[in-house]
């Protein structure tokens, strides 16, 4: 197997997380499979930079000395307002070489910058979409998923989303049980699928003021199988049916009847994605009672059936690893405990 160099950028302001997270992905992953990934990183002059939290980062070379890598990865981070020419000009010129191209958080900005993006869809930091979308017109931007993949180019949104792609693309380039492995060391999920929204329900949502509304929405997250009627929630909050609808959804954003639809489907896919149980039993737990009911809610929201959402996105582990779906509380757990075997490496 061919090993792929992978070249981070580095500049001065860059987030340092942005760099970090995708370096451990790969390098974990050639801990894996010896001699598939190299990792080097590159500056302008090939100076130290000095990252927005204060550290600093020592480059291996200056990108005038760089080899043409296999992944071209840009990081985001304040240094990407205001950029030096210098960098733009080089992803310019070697930004079309690269076999792909990756950015994380507003790299995405950088590689709009040099015309990369131009023609394609994308995605950046939700705080940024919209003035990338307006300083780029021929970009196609989407602020929603976690990360987007559109032929050689995969734009990711911020910080963390940069390690879900990263691993995506491990799991591309050498299967899902490297992948796995990785995400396992690292005590992440071997992948948030790229259509995942960056925002869970909850947060998409404003927090309440007051404190009634606000357990109610505590309520609603984790108990989606229950009565989530206006009237139920209404009684729970002391508030009549009328006044607390038009209370939850001043101070909210939602209606009450749209913040549990949220919960409930990103609910179902968790469960989807995160455990072997049957779509009767998911449909239950997660408060629409029948399979069918189900559907038309992932065919309204999703455009696709829960079947083939789980077909799309489960990791294929073995089942034994899979947990019971719970109807209460959220079904995450860390992938670490799901095995007891020693871990193939150590850093």
């Amino acid at each position: 197997m061919a090993q792929r160099t992978v070249l981070v950028v580095l500049f001065d302001d860059v987030q340092s997380l942005d760099v970090t997270g995708p370096v451990e992905v790969f390098a974990g992953a050639d801990k894996h499979v010896p001699g598939t990934y190299r990792v080097r990183t590159a500056s302008l002059d090939g100076g130290a930079v000095r990252t927005s939290s204060g550290l600093t980062l020592v480059p291996d070379t200056a990108l005038a000395d760089a080899p043409d890598p296999h992944t071209l990865l840009v990081p985001g981070g304040q240094g990407t307002r205001g950029p030096d020419p210098r960098l733009t000009d080089w992803l310019r010129e070697h930004g079309p070489r690269a076999e792909r191209l990756v950015s994380v958080c507003t790299g995405a900005i950088l590689l709009a910058e040099a015309g990369l993006l131009d023609g394609r869809r994308a995605t950046t930091h939700w705080a940024y979409a919209d003035t990338l979308a307006r300083d780029h017109p021929a970009i196609e931007v989407d602020a929603e998923p976690v990360y987007v993949r559109d032929g050689r180019v995969s734009t990711s949104a911020g910080v963390t989303a940069g390690i879900d792609l990263a691993l995506a693309l491990v799991e591309e380039d050498l299967g899902r049980d490297v992948a796995l492995g990785v995400a396992r060391h690292l005590v992440v999920f071997l992948r948030r699928p790229g259509n995942q929204a960056q925002f869970s329900a909850q947060l998409r949502a404003q927090t309440a003021r007051r404190e009634p509304l606000r357990e109610v929405q505590r309520w609603v997250t984790e108990h989606p199988d229950g009565d989530l009627s206006v009237e139920s929630l209404a009684a729970r909050a002391l508030l009549s049916p009328r006044h607390f609808a038009r209370a939850f959804r001043a101070e909210t954003g939602l209606t009450p009847g749209r913040y549990v639809d949220r919960v409930r489907l990103e609910h179902a896919r968790r469960l989807l994605e995160d455990t072997g149980d049957g779509v009767e039993e998911v449909s239950r737990a997660s408060g629409y009672g029948t399979p069918e009911a189900m559907r038309r809610a992932f065919v309204k929201a999703l455009a696709t059936s829960p079947a083939e959402y789980r077909r799309r996105f489960r990791p294929a582990a073995p089942s034994a690893e899979r947990p019971p779906a719970s109807s209460k509380g959220s079904p995450c757990r860390s992938p670490s405990s799901s095995s007891t075997a020693s871990p193939p490496w150590t850093p």
